[in-house]
């Protein structure tokens, strides 16, 4: 009995050193005096332990999922806050070099369109100066026309009148014509 005491003593501090059983649990079961009934509660003991570190394993492996989905899932969230960051970025960039373009080609239009009514203005100008010359040119020889007329009728009235009071031939180049620019056309005449 004492070898059976003995055995059971150190099945017990096995159990102990194992972490199999409660410090309580070997209390109670050396208090047994029944080595049979003691042998059976250690087992039981063993048995409840074992189930009760299986449970606790299973609740830390479930705690410890949880706790890494939760960071994945935080970790995700953070990832797709930050992707929504930067293509909200790169749309306010977009946007904005939109905008200059848009800003840029409105500024050259508003450049070309004052160079084009610049050209027209000038061309309406030389088309003005350019009749003004013909105009004038035309009247220039509407002019001269008129004086060689009226010459020719004065030529004619006193071709005329000559005829009729049968006189001589008159010269019809006069000593106030002859003068060009101060000079007369008599410092010609052959000496």
């Amino acid at each position: 009995m004492q070898k059976e005491k003995q055995i059971l003593e150190n099945n017990i501090q096995v159990a102990l050193q194992r972490d199999q059983i409660y410090l309580e649990d070997a209390i109670d079961i050396r208090e047994i005096k029944n080595l049979k009934l003691a042998n059976q509660l250690l087992k039981l003991r063993r048995r409840k332990k074992q189930e009760l570190d299986r449970q606790i394993q299973m609740q830390n492996i479930q705690a410890q999922t949880e706790s890494n989905t939760q960071a994945a899932q935080a970790a995700a969230m953070a990832d797709m806050q930050k992707q929504q960051g930067i293509a909200e970025s790169k749309v306010m960039i977009n946007k904005s070099q939109l905008e200059y373009d848009l800003a840029k080609l409105e500024r050259e239009a508003a450049i070309k369109k004052e160079l084009m009514q610049f050209e027209f203005d000038l061309n309406i100008q030389l088309k003005q100066m350019d009749l003004q010359v013909i105009n004038d040119k035309e009247k220039y020889k509407e002019d001269r026309k008129d004086k060689r007329t009226k010459i020719q009728a004065t030529q004619q009235s006193e071709l005329i009148e000559q005829r009729k009071a049968n006189t001589g031939p008159k010269d019809f180049e006069s000593a106030g014509n002859d003068v060009l620019g101060g000079f007369g056309l008599e410092s010609f005449e052959p000496k």
